[in-house]
């Protein structure tokens, strides 16, 4: 996989996505893995969530995320035994300029001696663990529950920035493991992963995805060589309906989420534009899984409790994540 080459993608998804799209469950059962431009479209409105929960709702898919649901996973932790989701901020000048973390340390001599330092980082595109918010991403000139573009400017997001995240989440996490499915360490750039793939999992994991859960779909990216070629693997447009038909809380993923090319003709990132836009589902892009995976596998668990919390930046459009997974 050449990480050099993400630098379009980091800068496609630093920017407004506009995207045409249609998603309906009833669509999807017909078309099989077959979705076009214009399902995505259709799908922006059968699947949406705009208007289920309280007026100027911001809070969206976490709305899923009940007192019950988190009591119910905090019942969860068996081992006790913790495990990082988060894939390590690297300084290295070679993943672009200006470099996507940039550290620069300094030393305090006063009447002791201390090491301070400063860091800026552009953590959306292709690199770095973090989580978006609902004002990530745009469709027509229109955010989650139709807030619209005026909310943005040069200050950031009045409405649905990361902040609204503030309390963090803690709910049932589910790794689903697709490599380990299929019998192989990763799968390869561009394989994409169907609902079939998914249901496949949960009747070998035995374990059932339902409302307020976060899902991690991992495809061992972080297991595959440079040579592996171009693209990443990830969720095809057709699992948009699973994912609302589920009530997932929020998805994550070890790329982008999207497989890459989407398979979608004149559509870049379906499942990005399907999720946060028409479902407020938010994403966790660019985790490291392969830990997770051990962990699970010597658990002989893949549930888990789940708690993250963000940077509360005010007007922020995502924020860097160290997601936990609690056995």
């Amino acid at each position: 996989m050449d990480y050099k080459n993400l630098s379009s993608y980091v800068h496609c998804c630093s920017v407004t996505i506009l995207l045409s799209m249609v998603f309906a469950p009833t669509l999807a059962a017909q078309s099989g893995h077959n979705v076009t431009a214009a399902m995505v479209e259709n799908w922006m409105t059968e699947l949406s969530n705009w208007g289920r929960w309280e007026e100027g709702d911001q809070l969206g898919a976490l709305n899923l995320i009940t007192a019950d649901k988190r009591v119910a996973a905090a019942r969860l932790v068996q081992t006790g035994v913790s495990v990082s989701l988060a894939h390590n901020y690297s300084v290295d000048s070679n993943l672009g300029s200006p470099p996507p973390f940039d550290q620069s340390i300094s030393m305090l001599n006063t009447s002791g001696e201390y090491v301070m330092e400063r860091i800026s980082f552009s953590y959306h595109g292709g690199i770095h663990s973090h989580l978006d918010a609902l004002c990530h991403v745009l469709w027509q000139g229109k955010m989650y529950n139709g807030f619209s573009r005026g909310e943005v400017s040069e200050q950031g997001c009045r409405k649905l920035g990361i902040a609204n995240v503030k309390q963090g989440i803690l709910t049932r996490g589910i790794l689903m493991d697709i490599p380990r499915l299929k019998g192989v360490d990763y799968l390869s750039p561009g394989t994409a992963v169907y609902v079939e793939d998914l249901e496949a999992w949960e009747e070998q994991a035995g374990i059932r995805v339902g409302p307020g859960d976060v899902i991690f779909v991992r495809t061992g990216r972080w297991a595959t060589p440079e040579s592996a070629g171009q693209g990443s693997a990830g969720l095809h447009a057709s699992v948009a309906p699973w994912l609302r038909e589920r009530d997932v809380a929020v998805l994550g993923g070890d790329y982008a989420n999207d497989v890459i090319p989407s398979g979608v003709e004149g559509v870049f990132l379906p499942i990005h534009q399907l999720a946060i836009v028409a479902m407020g589902v938010r994403l966790f892009d660019n985790l490291d899984l392969e830990a997770l995976a051990e962990e699970a596998v010597r658990q002989g668990r893949w549930e888990f409790m789940l708690t993250a919390s963000p940077i509360p930046v005010e007007g922020g459009v995502g924020s860097p994540m160290n997601p936990i997974a609690t056995f």
